[in-house]
C-alpha cells in the first residue's frame, strides 16, 4: 500500500483550504463594514436671520353705486385717476401703480319688491401700488385717511380681500447659503455632543436634507420685518 498522496490531490485541497480561509476574511471584515456603516446619528440643525421687507403689495379698492350708469361710471373713473394722482404725487412711476379692470354689479338681477336696494348699480375696481421702495410706501400709508377724506370709498377688494398692505421678503437666495452653513454647523455640534455622551466619533456625513424655509413676520405690529428660519437634518457616521 502507498502511504504518498499524490499531488495532484494535495494541490486541489490547498486551494480550498485557502479560499475557505480568505472567504472567512473577508466575509468578517464586510460585517466589521456593514456594522459601522449602520452605525449613525440623526441630528437637526437650525438657523434664523431678521430681514427687512423689499417688496410691498397694497391694493386699494374702491366702489360707487347710483341708479344711472353713466353717471357710477364717470364716478369711478374719476376716484380711480385721483388714487393714481395720490400715488404718483408721493413720489411712485407709472410702472409702479396697477389699475384693475372694474367690475359692475347689478343688483336688482336677482332681488324683487321690497328687497331691491336702493341703488341698482355697483361698481368697482382697485388700483395697486407695487414697489420695492417699502420705507416711502410706509409713510403713503399713514396717509391713506386722505383719500377718504376725498369722499372716496374705500373697501373690500373684488376678490373679497382687504386693503391692506402686504409685505414680503424677494431676496432668499442671497442670505440662503450662509444660512443653511449655520444650520449645519450646528448639526454637526449636536452630533459631536451625542457621540461624546456615547463613547464614539463623528465619521463622515451619510445624508443630508436642506428642510424647510419658512419666511414670517417676526410680529403682528411689525409686518415689515420677516423671520426667515431654515432647518437642516444631517446623518453622520459613528466611529470607534
Amino acid at each position: 500500500m502507498n502511504d504518498r498522496t499524490p499531488l495532484s490531490l494535495l494541490l486541489p485541497a490547498a486551494l480550498l483550504a485557502i479560499g475557505l480561509a480568505g472567504g472567512g476574511w473577508l466575509a468578517a471584515n464586510g460585517m466589521i463594514k456593514l456594522r459601522t456603516a449602520d452605525r449613525y446619528v440623526t441630528v437637526k440643525g437650525s438657523a434664523e436671520k431678521e430681514v427687512a421687507a423689499n417688496l410691498l403689495v397694497w391694493p386699494l379698492a374702491h366702489s360707487v353705486s347710483g341708479n344711472d350708469l353713466a353717471e357710477v361710471q364717470r364716478q369711478l373713473d374719476a376716484n380711480t385717476a385721483q388714487i393714481r394722482d395720490f400715488f404718483i404725487s408721493a413720489g411712485f412711476g407709472e410702472e409702479e401703480i396697477i389699475t384693475a379692470p372694474p367690475r359692475l354689479e347689478d343688483r336688482w338681477v336677482w332681488a324683487y319688491g321690497e328687497n331691491r336696494p336702493a341703488e341698482r348699480f355697483r361698481y368697482s375696481n382697485s388700483v395697486t401700488l407695487r414697489t420695492q421702495d417699502v420705507a416711502k410706501a410706509q409713510a403713503v400709508l399713514r396717509r391713506s385717511g386722505e383719500l377718504i377724506s376725498r369722499g372716496i370709498l374705500l373697501s373690500g377688494s373684488s376678490d373679497g380681500e382687504s386693503n391692506g398692505p402686504e409685505f414680503s421678503y424677494t431676496d432668499l437666495n442671497r442670505i440662503k447659503p450662509a444660512l443653511i452653513a449655520e444650520a449645519t454647523a450646528e448639526a454637526r455640534k449636536a452630533a459631536e455632543q451625542f457621540a461624546k455622551d456615547s463613547g464614539a466619533d463623528i465619521g463622515g456625513i451619510r445624508s443630508a436634507n436642506q428642510g424647510v424655509i419658512t419666511i414670517t413676520e417676526r410680529d403682528r405690529g411689525s409686518p415689515q420685518i420677516k423671520t426667515v428660519r431654515v432647518v437642516t437634518t444631517v446623518e453622520y457616521f459613528l466611529k470607534d
